[in-house]
């Protein structure tokens, strides 16, 4: 009603009330350490424009037919489109474009999240790395500025990276799902690459961890009891607790050795094992753990807020006659049916373990449909997201320097920078140590 003597208030303009709406969203992601990349924001022009070239990159792919078989010259690729302001770059599109389709993430799914109107978010790391991340808002891909060393590193390997995600499909490597370089006159240019967020979908997450399997420097002040700040603990903070999968541990165990002896093989170092968990929901516990009701956990995974499955489980994968991955420019259809029965073997291991056949079916276990499955591990209690990221670090002269000074700064305790051969190992035996 309007008070007598007093002219009634001004309409408000549209982006009023659009700032009004997203001001609540803004307050509670900064309580989360995330931060809305909005006009006022310093990051607003350069995300305006990955979000303009990425468009026109993906549309390119989506309009280009799928290549049976990928060449050497898809893997040296380079696509330079000229905007209006800007150019983007796009490295190995071919390969990157078969590589989202392996893991069922369609063009337009992929375009949806990283260039719709909302805006992207900044993510606030305690890493020591200058680089900075933005996520999507969705949260579902993250997208990090690398140095070009790193970026060269990345594509120089990445006929033996895509080879490895086809022998071990599950692997618990960060899936790369693009590499471009952004140019904006006269002089700025950035390097970044889009990645499956490990810790999707987050929203009832309540622990996140950054390991290295060392003990110096890895200790993280956790948030304050009761606060909504996301913080990243390390190996420290994690001290005390184990990870507790029962039959799935054989699984981890074992993945884990194929991924860091990979890892090994490229004499890098320094990556870290994330590490996520939340609480099962009460009807998921004690659940005969067949592979039919990890399915049937795992899509739940997806939404939080489901009821649980009844009946059977389409699709579900219980023997060796498995249906075949999602369709894409990977490998042939024969390749792919001679390596979903081939079963995945340790690093360095001989003989096939007792456990095998087992460990094939845990590794086939999850439906390729799902939004983030690769990620997801079941336990009797909670639920866990695991991957391995930052794979960038060579073991150079100046690494190995450091490692000798940092020998003498803390000599008789384990620190990050050594060999990739004793990194490798010690990852290994702490997630050996740290699950049941």
């Amino acid at each position: 009603m309007e008070t007598p003597g007093r002219p009634p208030p001004p309409p408000q303009p549209s982006g009023t009330v659009k700032r009004r709406r997203w001001g609540g969203l803004r307050q509670q992601w900064k309580l989360l350490g995330l931060f809305e990349i909005d006009q006022q924001h310093d990051f607003y022009g350069l995300t305006c424009r990955m979000k303009e070239g990425l468009a026109a990159a993906i549309h390119t792919s989506t309009h280009t037919p799928a290549a049976n078989d990928l060449s050497d010259d898809d893997f040296r690729s380079k696509v330079t489109q000229v905007h209006k302001d800007f150019s983007l770059e796009t490295f190995g599109g071919p390969v990157f474009a078969a590589l989202r389709a392996s893991l069922g993430i369609t063009e337009d799914e992929y375009l949806q999240s990283l260039c719709s109107e909302s805006c992207y978010l900044q993510f606030i790391s305690n890493s020591k790395s200058k680089a900075d991340f933005f996520l999507t808002n969705d949260k579902r891909f993250f997208l990090k500025t690398q140095n070009k060393r790193e970026i060269k590193f990345l594509l120089s390997n990445l006929k033996i990276y895509v080879e490895h995600l086809r022998k071990f499909p599950h692997s618990l490597l960060v899936k790369f799902l693009g590499v471009h370089r952004i140019r904006i006159p006269p002089g700025q240019k950035k390097y970044f690459i889009v990645m499956q967020s490990v810790f999707y979908p987050d929203e009832r997450i309540n622990a996140r961890y950054d390991i290295k399997g060392c003990e110096v420097s890895r200790w993280t002040d956790p948030a304050p009891e009761g606060s909504r700040i996301i913080v990243v603990l390390k190996d420290l903070n994690f001290e005390g607790q184990v990870i507790t999968l029962d039959r799935q541990r054989s699984w981890l165990v074992q993945q884990v050795e194929i991924d860091t002896g990979f890892l090994e093989r490229l004499n890098v170092l320094d990556y870290s094992l994330l590490l996520a968990h939340q609480p099962l929901h009460h009807d998921e516990r004690n659940q005969n753990l067949s592979f039919a009701s990890l399915i049937v956990r795992t899509k739940k995974s997806v939404n939080p807020g489901s009821s649980p499955i009844q009946g059977g489980v389409p699709g579900a994968v219980l023997n060796d006659d498995a249906g075949p991955e999602p369709d894409s420019g990977l490998t042939s259809s024969q390749d792919r049916d001679d390596s979903s029965r081939t079963s995945p073997r340790p690093a360095g291991s001989g003989a096939d373990s007792p456990d095998i056949p087992d460990f094939r079916a845990q590794n086939r276990r999850l439906l390729p449909n799902l939004k983030n499955p690769l990620h997801v591990i079941d336990g009797p209690e909670q639920r866990y997201f695991i991957g391995i990221i930052d794979v960038f670090t060579v073991y150079s002269l100046k690494k190995r320097l450091e490692h000798l000074w940092k020998s003498l700064r803390h000599h008789g305790r384990s620190f990050s920078t050594v060999s990739p051969q004793e990194y490798s190992r010690r990852l290994r035996r702490w997630v050996q140590d740290h699950t049941a």
